[in-house]
């Protein structure tokens, strides 16, 4: 809507439904930024205010207070605001200019629950791009001015805050399909309103379309629905780097940016390069993979040199004493492509040094795999590309709402199963944080908090069908090999080596698994990889039998390789007959999860 001020048209992008929120820190804040278009006395700079909206019009009416030492940026520069709320900073054509939302205060929501807290200004708008990108800005404005309002559930020491990995609809159907599961999840929640929820990337599957679909999605859930870009949100059609993400800026949020609640800084960086070239810092293999930008682009792990920048700068504005949370879609460091130079940062020393002395935790997304990896672990990759031995705070990977790309059999909550490639189940990670600690959750798609394992059987049986079952996969000829009783052994069986495996969702370093058959003495399992520096170890004997059964018959990946998985080895002298063994998964904070599996020992099949 358009509003004349003060001989100067200022322009206030307005949410579809203009009514304003009832006042109450419970209530909405719906409304937009406020820019005004008149001619600025210097083109070179950018001014503005950041105010709290007391009448929630998205106006900065006379009256209205202005906020002092609110963080402002043009994404290369950092400034504060003045006693009265005022900024100023060098301007530039592409640049977005944001603020970051101060703890206690709340940005403006469009009817999305998006936040609007940044101003692309492109004057000639994006090159040709199929998707669209950015329309013509035009001149600079004369101000670009912020709205906020005072808010408790920002600013409270208690927050849940939720990180979605890789909702990557391709169509409309897998829009439907995350509407039925982790959507829906989140519609049911109301433990995260003050942080809301942050989708880490490849928010859709190429095809940029479909963001006004998932911007209907996030109207459903119960809190801020912010986003940063991944490598399938990109404008593949864009000339160059500089324009690459101009659909998903238009559309969804800055590359990247930072916001506050309670006593928590989250960072969300845009950790794709493309199309990629290498660098002097660039881990040996990315010279030849981003070897011909203009012929055969690809896409690489790293941030940009105005971001790391920015990046620096940020940070020196966070009071050492907060918890610092950095997301990105591509992890910083991962266990799933530990080997990768691609799908792991180049500059992952660097922001570990930034981040130095601070409490922190690093989250992603991309691999579509589970990772709650702590403090000190360490694998051999990390070693050989980076440099690195041993991590310097938590990295979490948050598996993906799309599991394995909405791979395998359709249930009756009309989602596919989508068993990921370390045999875990689609979901949301959640950080549970009082003050600057936090504590990590997973919760499955459609199921409580207290589903946290999957238990299977690795017999020779089943060590020899899937090996058959691959074969028969590569060349389908004749009758498909069949694991007819997975939860069946016979004495060859327990003769050859059988072992009962507990997929530990989000088990980690200093997690524990105990197993208990028949009511007997409680022994404890084996983690099957120790991060303490090795090597990955993959295979069939490292292998989810439960969700190998499935990904073999039903597609998908195929889960031999696990940091979160347990081996109890089966006694070769159990009796014949019927067993039940009771598995007690403790995580690092002594939370424990029960589960059970029945099974039978036979003495010949």
């Amino acid at each position: 809507m358009a509003a004349a001020i003060a001989g100067s048209i200022t322009m206030v992008p307005a949410p579809a439904a203009a009514e304003p929120s009832e006042n109450g820190d419970d209530a909405a804040y719906r409304g937009g930024i406020e820019v005004v278009r008149s001619q600025p006395a210097d083109d070179s700079v950018l001014t503005g205010r950041v105010f709290v909206d007391a009448d929630r019009n998205s106006v900065s009416d006379r009256g209205e207070d202005g906020l002092a030492g609110v963080v402002v940026t043009n994404g290369r520069d950092v400034v504060r605001t003045d006693r009265r709320g005022r900024y100023e900073l060098p301007a530039f054509d592409n640049m977005t200019v944001s603020i970051t939302q101060p703890s206690g205060y709340q940005v403006p929501m469009d009817e999305h629950n998006i936040p609007q807290f940044h101003y692309n200004h492109l004057p000639e708008g994006s090159p040709e791009l199929r998707y669209g990108g950015i329309e013509p800005t035009g001149p600079l404005p004369s101000a670009i001015n912020f709205p906020v309002v005072e808010s408790g559930e920002t600013g409270d020491s208690d927050q849940s805050c939720v990180i979605a990995g890789d909702l990557q609809t391709y169509d409309e159907q897998e829009v439907e399909y995350a509407r039925a599961g982790a959507i829906r999840d989140l519609a049911e929640r109301d433990d995260y309103a003050g942080c809301g929820t942050l989708f880490v990337g490849d928010v859709v599957g190429d095809d940029l379309s479909l963001y006004p679909a998932v911007k209907d999605l996030v109207a459903e859930t119960n809190g801020p629905a912010r986003f940063l870009p991944g490598n399938h949100d990109l404008d593949f059609d864009a000339p160059n780097s500089e324009h690459s993400f101009d659909t998903f800026r238009a559309q969804l949020a800055p590359e990247y940016y930072s916001y506050d609640v309670g006593d928590v800084h989250v960072v969300a960086l845009n950790t794709v390069d493309y199309p990629c070239t290498a660098a002097e810092d660039s881990p040996a293999g990315i010279a030849e993979h981003c070897a011909d930008p203009e012929g055969r682009p690809a896409y690489n792990g790293r941030i940009d040199d105005d971001q790391l920048a920015w990046l620096e700068q940020d940070l020196a504005h966070v009071d050492r004493d907060k918890l610092v949370v950095v997301a990105g879609h591509i992890g910083l460091l991962n266990y799933a492509d530990e080997s990768s130079p691609v799908h792991q940062v180049d500059q992952v020393r660097r922001v570990h040094e930034l981040l130095e002395g601070r409490r922190a935790v690093a989250l992603s997304g991309h691999s579509h795999s589970i990772e709650n990896l702590k403090t000190g672990d360490d694998v051999e990759g990390w070693r050989t590309l980076f440099g690195v031995e041993g991590l310097p705070f938590p990295h979490i990977t948050a598996g993906a709402i799309s599991g394995d790309w909405y791979s395998g059999e359709v249930g009756e909550e009309g989602y596919p199963t989508a068993i990921g490639r370390d045999g875990g189940r689609p979901g949301l990670v959640t950080l549970d944080i009082e003050g600057n600690e936090f504590q990590e959750r997973y919760t499955v798609t459609g199921e409580s908090d207290d589903v946290q394992t999957q238990l299977g059987i690795n017999s020779p049986t089943y060590r020899e069908w899937f090996a058959e079952r691959q074969e028969w996969n590569a060349d389908p000829v004749g009758e498909a090999p069949e694991l007819d009783e997975p939860l069946v052994v016979d004495r060859s069986d327990l003769a050859g080596g059988s072992w009962l495996t507990t997929n530990f969702f989000f088990g980690s370093t200093g997690s524990t698994v105990e197993v208990s058959i028949d009511g007997g003495r409680t022994r404890e399992a084996t983690r099957t990889q120790q991060m303490e520096g090795e090597d990955v170890n993959v295979g069939v004997e490292y292998s989810d039998p439960y969700a190998i059964s499935q990904q073999l018959v039903h597609g998908g990946s195929l889960a031999d390789r696990t940091m979160h998985l347990w081996r109890f080895d089966l006694p070769r002298n159990l009796r014949t007959g019927e067993h039940t063994a009771e598995v007690t998964a403790t995580d690092s904070y002594g939370r424990e999860f029960t589960d059970t599996i029945e099974f039978e020992v036979v003495g010949r099949r």
